[in-house]
């Protein structure tokens, strides 16, 4: 059989599930966010905006149609790009063979990780819950088109396990259009010669996809017998490390270093685990207010030992001026270089 090799995490209605985070009272609510103008589009709908048939990519003067008393929030996408750092840091704890697809969604290789894939997921989940308060839907299979079939198959908060042993049947009553590769064109040239399941597809041959759809008429044939030999692209390596914490409103600045004493221990150990020394230290601080301040430092030497990270950290925090009470304190290394002299490279993501 098969390893389960592949998990893909999709978290649940993400941008609608943050606005639900940070202002609880939207909670059991239709909640849409979207462009505010007329010409603007939904770019997520929570669960219960999708029982009046509202859903991403539609214009929110439809969407308003079919649900008037939604709640429509326009986006933000920095707090949306700062919670997906955080589910990002979690995951990379896990696997550094990630292929990040957008903020919100993530392939893992964990076929070197010595555990149960279902213990892995079970603690991803429980890490970003405690972190962010947000669930998400994993997938886990011995492949990526069949690990994120499976991330779909039982949202919000789902986790399903497709193992080879499960294949063509559980994929036969599908509509062709949940096939990776066929889009809306190709699934309606597909019905209009009756083919609307995947047991139709499969009694299409190799040659006559090939015919239809070209190079990825083969892909598909391949596909729907569970055969997908794609790797888990790592192309961006994660550019920092860090971690943060957010709290009832405090004005205790020995409080605030006990939490980077804290986070110099954590990125101290990943950063030893992965074989890399940084260069520059970022703190940041958000007030009771909400208004976020960083302030960072180049070195002129290479740190990777918790007691340098924390000595410059609490010189940075020295030097902020926290005239109000805060509610987040969080540290990050970045600008890195491997033990071994060779230089990383970072992109941006």
């Amino acid at each position: 059989m098969d390893k389960l090799s592949i998990m893909h995490i999709d978290m649940d209605a993400f941008y609608a599930s943050v606005e639900e985070h940070d202002n609880p009272k939207l909670k059991g609510y239709p909640v849409i966010v979207g462009g505010k103008s007329r010409h603007g589009i939904v770019t997520t709908a929570n669960y219960e905006a999708r029982k009046f048939g509202v859903h991403s990519a539609m214009p929110v003067y439809i969407a308003k149609e079919k649900c008037p008393h939604g709640i429509y929030i326009p986006p933000r996408i920095e707090r949306y790009k700062e919670v997906s750092e955080q589910i990002m840091d979690i995951l990379y704890d896990i696997s550094d063979i990630i292929e990040q697809l957008s903020v919100d969604e993530a392939y893992l290789d964990i076929s070197h990780i010595e555990m149960d894939p279902l213990d892995i997921a079970k603690m991803i989940k429980q890490r970003v819950m405690e972190k962010t308060g947000l669930t998400l839907s994993v997938g886990i299979s011995y492949n990526k088109f069949l690990a994120k079939l499976a991330s779909d198959w039982d949202k919000p908060n789902g986790l399903t396990v497709i193992t080879r042993d499960m294949i063509p049947n559980i994929l036969l009553s599908l509509p062709v259009k949940s096939i990776y590769g066929i889009g809306k064109k190709s699934s309606n040239k597909l019905n209009n010669i009756g083919i609307y399941s995947v047991e139709d597809l499969m009694r299409l041959s190799e040659d006559f996809l090939i015919d239809m759809f070209g190079k990825s008429g083969s892909e598909i044939y391949d596909r729907i017998r569970g055969i997908d030999n794609r790797k888990v692209d790592t192309s961006r390596e994660r550019k920092s490390i860090g971690s943060e914490s957010t709290f009832n409103a405090k004005d205790d600045i020995e409080v605030f270093k006990a939490y980077l004493n804290e986070f110099a221990n954590e990125i101290s150990n990943a950063m030893i685990n992965k074989g890399v020394q940084g260069k520059t230290i970022t703190v940041k601080t958000k007030d009771e207010n909400f208004i976020q301040h960083t302030k960072s430092k180049t070195l002129n030497n290479y740190i990777s030992s918790a007691e340098d990270i924390y000595t410059n950290a609490c010189s940075l925090i020295d030097e902020m001026d926290l005239d109000t009470r805060l509610r987040l304190v969080g540290l990050t290394m970045s600008n890195f270089m491997s033990l071994d002299l060779e230089q990383l490279s970072f992109f941006d993501d």
